[in-house]
């Protein structure tokens, strides 16, 4: 049976340390039937040096470089304009999954016929070590769940296009949360993000990072909800209760 191609989108900016370990995570996946969408913000580092080596032994490997610095949505707009794939996983360049994460979520996807899913994931540190805190996906996510816990993470998510249509993959151009607001589009319009049940996926919390800022994402997020989703001040304040509860409940880790 032919097996359909998944097109990897992923937004580089200053990731030298982390690149090669994140490309090597793609190489290692046993499907094989992918090609690679790296777009770079303008990155002073060495990161497109080591990409570039990679893509001149491997032709699914695809390196685009934006003109001007424009943050992660135009990033990975871009890469979804020139992707040619069925299916759309992300990955950002810090991250990992682990090496059947491909293979079991497009057979988990097509066996269901669910057009938008995400896997449980593993919270790592810098150094790769585990946080001791697996992130599990409810069953069913829908739009009004997803306000109040945006468990939604973009290392597990893919999407098939051939139910979606690419536009509502397309992110609004706001350097934060412009993922959540890339899958309320999708859940208002219906498809509903489904668990992918098993822990595929690693999300390495970076020091320092753009996510590490608590008081600018809190900000990012009720900014979200009054001006992106356009909820009435009480819903926005409901939802933003569930939001800053279930917020700390996944930064709880249990040492062992």
């Amino acid at each position: 049976m032919k097996k359909e191609k998944i097109s990897i989108i992923t937004p580089v900016y200053n990731c030298e340390k982390l690149i090669e370990k994140t490309i090597e995570c793609v190489l290692n996946q046993t499907y094989k039937n992918w090609e690679w969408l790296l777009v770079d913000d303008c990155s002073p580092d060495n990161s497109a040096i080591i990409i570039k080596k990679y893509a001149k032994n491997d032709n699914r490997i695809k390196y685009f470089k934006l003109s001007e610095n424009s943050g992660a949505a135009v990033s990975r707009n871009k890469a979804l304009a020139e992707s040619t794939g069925r299916f759309v996983a992300y990955l950002d360049a810090d991250d990992l999954w682990k090496n059947d994460k491909l293979e079991k979520q497009v057979k988990f996807m097509l066996e269901n016929q669910y057009s938008f899913t995400c896997t449980d994931y593993e919270k790592i540190t810098e150094t790769g070590n585990s946080l001791n805190k697996i992130i599990k996906i409810p069953k069913k996510v829908d739009y009004n769940f997803f306000l109040r816990n945006t468990i939604i993470q973009t290392v597990g998510v893919m999407v098939d296009k051939k139910l979606t249509g690419k536009e509502l993959l397309k992110m609004p151009n706001i350097r934060r949360r412009q993922d959540a607001a890339t899958w309320c589009q999708l859940l208002k319009n219906g498809h509903d993000c489904y668990e992918c049940p098993e822990n595929l996926s690693y999300y390495r919390v970076v020091t320092n990072s753009l996510s590490s800022n608590k008081f600018k994402a809190i900000k990012m997020n009720w900014y979200w909800y009054r001006k992106i989703e356009k909820l009435p001040l009480w819903k926005a304040c409901y939802c933003f209760i569930g939001y800053a509860f279930n917020g700390v409940r996944k930064r709880i880790y249990i040492k062992r």
